[in-house]
């Protein structure tokens, strides 16, 4: 998936700086996005690798490691905000492993250009090959869709989901 704009390099730039030190804590980085303006946001989204639940001590843990790494690198020129989040649920779906991870549920795909006359693709995520095409069913129709494509793709909100939560499990 590709980066778009200023933001989309400064978010890739992050993601490059916070990822040794999140990984050897424990955690994967989901997605980081950063949004300029009036009030800069700088987001990271992660999870734990184990894939047990998040908590806030663990986003807690993920905003202390992260504010000493950009404090000492300092990649954002001007004054901003940091969040840290959790993926939910219905996940934004961001790397080629969650599309193997997560095949079986539905999910929502967009791509940045039409494929087969269309650009959003929704159905049950089959999974993706090791060429880098994702495989997603609508009722009997089977499209593929290039990772390279992929400009947004998260996971549909469904009691199957819902059950098969970390959250859920754990209780």
């Amino acid at each position: 998936m590709a980066a778009d704009g200023a933001g989309g390099t400064i978010a890739m730039r992050i993601e490059g700086l916070l990822a040794p030190t999140l990984e050897a804590l424990g955690y994967a980085i989901v997605r980081v996005q950063f949004n300029s303006g009036k009030r800069a946001t700088l987001q990271i989204m992660a999870e734990r690798r184990d894939n047990a639940a998040m908590s806030v001590d663990d986003c807690a843990e993920i905003s202390r490691a992260a504010s000493a790494v950009l404090d000492v690198e300092d990649p954002i020129p001007s004054a901003y905000e940091l969040e840290v989040s959790s993926p939910g649920i219905d996940r934004p779906l961001t790397r080629r492993d969650h599309f193997a991870r997560f095949a079986g549920f539905e999910a929502k795909v967009e791509t940045d250009r039409l494929l087969d006359g269309r650009k959003r693709f929704k159905g049950r995520l089959l999974g993706i090959d090791e060429g880098g095409t994702i495989r997603v069913r609508d009722g009997e129709v089977e499209y593929a869709v290039p990772f390279d494509a992929v400009s947004k793709a998260k996971l549909v909100l469904t009691d199957d989901l819902i059950a098969n939560s970390p959250d859920r499990q754990r209780h």
